[in-house]
């Protein structure tokens, strides 16, 4: 049988943290650096956590070449303050997500994994917080990678040594990012408008599928 593959992006597709995630990363660059908001003029959306940190760096005149250190350091002070920040928080699991998952994990031709910018600890702490950490065991993370391609490519590496060749692999999420490494990629993109971009945004990006929510992912997944 021939498998699929579906990679998940989290933030804005799975769940909305209710800004639990940015509210951790500026507290931990505040922690570190004493900046009260390192990430002003910053965008997050769609991009990895390790690119969003470089910026801030970059643009607070904080870049000294020692990036990996100031990364280990900001990762210890973000992944303290993220639990707390998401108890904290009016987030919620996105519509559809559930069903979606079930349906999928339930299939023996599907692997579900993570295609995420986020650090592989914090996606770990968003997911278990939501319950849905269940459903992944493999994907591609920002540790390691500021390219959204890259990483993609990552997450198929990872679950084809972890489950066999796909066939077939899609991309979920809600940003022209994910759009755009999906098509680097040959995978499908399904773009769902649970995020900050427009539906015609993401139609004009490339996207296969455009769906207002993943409550009408069926026909596009399945």
């Amino acid at each position: 049988m021939s498998r699929r593959l579906y990679l998940f992006d989290i933030d804005g597709t799975l769940v909305a943290t209710g800004g639990a995630g940015s509210g951790a990363m500026r507290a931990a660059f505040t922690a570190v650096w004493g900046l009260a908001d390192g990430f002003s003029g910053i965008e997050f959306s769609g991009r990895t956590d390790r690119a969003i940190l470089r910026d801030a760096l970059v643009a607070a005149g904080l870049d000294n070449g020692a990036f990996a250190a100031d990364l280990r350091r900001f990762k210890r002070a973000y992944f303290r303050r993220l639990p707390r920040m998401l108890e904290a928080s009016r987030g919620r699991v996105l519509p559809g997500v559930e069903p979606l998952l079930a349906s999928l994990a339930a299939d023996r031709r599907a692997t579900v994994a993570l295609g995420t910018g986020n650090f592989r600890v914090s996606a770990g702490q968003k997911l278990r917080h939501y319950g849905l950490d269940h459903y992944f065991r493999v994907g591609g993370f920002g540790d390691s990678t500021e390219d959204r391609v890259a990483l993609i490519a990552q997450a198929i590496r990872t679950a084809d040594r972890a489950a066999g060749h796909h066939a077939t692999v899609f991309v979920i999420g809600d940003t022209v990012h994910d759009v755009v490494a999906a098509k680097a990629n040959g995978a499908v993109a399904v773009a769902v408008a649970t995020g900050t971009a427009t539906t015609d945004a993401l139609a004009a990006a490339g996207a296969d599928h455009v769906l207002p929510t993943l409550e009408s992912a069926a026909h596009a997944l399945i």
